[in-house]
């Protein structure tokens, strides 16, 4: 039966005729609104979202690791993964060597040290090494779908959902990809190639000398992660490394003081949006006053102390071995 259904259901959409946001589901209703503002024919959100392959499939493993109580192990497992990969660094030192044109080019470009988006490429994929095993759109599709807005993350992680399943139909619309072909290998959280961007992020990719980006080829990685840092983290002079304190130490002192304050933040006393206070560890200590406003600069790359750490102790000590 099911082999009759979809040969219909493909025939269906193929000789219908689009011209409105009409869905039973009113998620689907602001998105293929929201993607029709930004050029996309009616027929084309029509057919994505009404495409069995694309929103009937469901992602049970990501839907489950998005969950509350896994984002908190997660978040408490960053810092193992920064002891982890700290055996990297003379990889992270051997890839800027490597890579030492495209990063010449990015720092002259964008003003982002190599150092540092050499180790956000680690983190995130471990220089690539790391392959993708999840579908983006059916991530973000099965948050959607699922997500019942009752409580304020949910409510925001309902809106990143639909923001996110936009910016994917958008971006192979221009690609000229059919909707049964827009396949984005993802993790299980969403992040698409080698700098793990979220899709609403493509905007700020950008190819290595290139018309298009391809954010599974390496040099427009780098590229696209120091065009990210330069215009949403306004990151656009270089880091001076003298004025950095020994990493390894500044690291194992915010571990302590994470371990003994439950709220603790490396760079923030409070938060603008929602007014909610910190204890902050280089809260008065002028000494730390450079570092933290490099931190801070990261942080906008993933919003983690932990992670912003963990960069800063990869790039400062690959900085240091690539020296010698």
């Amino acid at each position: 039966m099911t082999k009759l259904i979809l040969p219909l259901l493909l025939s269906t959409l193929l000789f219908a005729k689009y011209d409105n946001c009409e869905f039973k589901n009113k998620h689907y209703e602001d998105i293929c609104e929201k993607v029709v503002k930004n050029g996309v024919s009616y027929k084309y959100a029509n057919e994505f979202l009404l495409s069995y392959f694309r929103t009937k499939k469901f992602d049970e493993v990501s839907f489950k690791y998005l969950q509350p109580k896994y984002i908190k192990h997660h978040r408490k497992s960053e810092k193992k993964a920064n002891n982890v990969l700290v055996k990297h660094i003379p990889k992270i030192v051997k890839h800027l060597q490597e890579y030492k044109d495209v990063y010449d080019y990015t720092e002259k470009k964008f003003g982002v040290n190599r150092e540092i988006i050499a180790a956000i490429l680690m983190k995130e994929t471990k220089l690539g090494k790391i392959k993708p095993s999840h579908d983006a759109f059916i991530v973000f599709n099965t948050l959607v779908v699922r997500t019942q807005p009752n409580s304020k993350r949910e409510k925001w992680l309902l809106k990143m959902g639909k923001t996110n399943m936009a910016s994917i139909i958008t971006h192979c619309y221009k690609k000229g990809i059919y909707p049964e072909n827009c396949k984005l290998p993802s993790s299980y959280a969403g992040a698409v190639g080698i700098p793990q961007f979220m899709p609403n992020s493509f905007v700020y990719a950008e190819g290595y000398k290139t018309k298009y980006a391809d954010l599974t080829n390496m040099e427009d990685a780098i590229v696209s992660a120091s065009k990210f840092l330069h215009k949403k983290a306004k990151f656009n002079t270089l880091l001076d490394w003298n004025k950095v304190p020994d990493m390894a130490k500044i690291e194992s002192q915010w571990y302590d003081y994470e371990f003994k304050h439950e709220n603790a933040s490396f760079v923030y006393e409070k938060s603008k949006k929602t007014g909610k206070t910190y204890d902050c560890f280089t809260a008065g200590k002028n000494e730390l006053v450079y570092l933290r406003d490099y931190a801070k600069k990261i942080m906008r790359y993933n919003n983690s102390s932990n992670y912003a750490v963990g960069v800063l102790r990869l790039a400062y000590d690959s900085h240091n071995l690539l020296k010698q």
